[in-house]
Formats: structure tokens, sequence, C-alpha cells
């Protein structure tokens, strides 16, 4: 299995990123944010969600982010 190489990511930038493609998508993820507690891991916390946002989640994954 081929590895792939981790890149060097801003974790704010990520969440900012991540944000603004799901707010493109009508998705918001109320808790999503910078995981404070282990800043050399640089993990995005992506929280809690009410499961029909998770379903619409999946279905903006399954097409792509398309409209």
């Amino acid at each position: 299995m081929a590895t792939k190489k981790k890149l060097d990511v801003d974790p704010y930038t990520a969440v900012e990123t991540l944000r603004t493609a799901l707010t493109e998508v009508g998705i918001v993820l109320p808790s999503l944010g910078v995981e404070l507690a282990s800043p050399d891991l640089k993990l995005v916390e992506l929280g809690r969600v009410r499961a029909d946002v998770a379903v619409q989640l999946a279905e903006a994954l399954r097409r792509g982010g398309c409209e």
C-alpha cells in the first residue's frame, strides 16, 4: 500500500477552508474548530451534528458538492 505524504497545513486555514466549502453546499457545523489541546497534532474538531445534518453532509459528498 502506498503511503501519502502529509502536507503541513495550518489547522486554522483548514477550518476556514472547510467551513467555506460546507457553507457553499448549505451545511453548517456549529462545533467546527481547531482542537486546542494538542497543538502539535494540528487537529480539526468537526464536533457533533444533528442526524439531518449528517445525512445532508453525506449527500453533498456523494454528489461531489455540486448542486
